[in-house]
């Protein structure tokens, strides 16, 4: 088995990831699938859409076996949540 290794900072990851998410994705995904997780290679711009983030990544990798991968929840500001939820308070 190959191990990926990154190649960018986790700055530019994050930067690359949203930039590309809110440039091209957003729109074509957003519709019908809040919730679930988009997988985003972040050097060529591939996605697969997915409930659970290792099956987004697995597909993706299916497709793009280098791939570094950049994921997110569809309509939140994070894939997974940490700590208490407070009601009244976005997500």
């Amino acid at each position: 088995m190959t191990v990926r290794q990154p190649r960018y900072s986790k700055e530019e990851f994050a930067q690359r990831g949203h930039a590309l998410y809110e440039s091209n994705i957003r729109s074509i995904v957003e519709e019908g699938n809040l919730g679930k997780i988009v997988a985003i290679d972040i050097e060529t711009g591939a996605f697969e859409v997915a409930d659970e983030s290792l099956v987004a990544a697995k597909k993706l990798l299916g497709r793009v076996p280098d791939a570094q991968i950049f994921g997110i929840r569809i309509g939140h500001l994070a894939v997974h949540r940490f700590g208490l939820r407070v009601p009244g308070v976005a997500e």
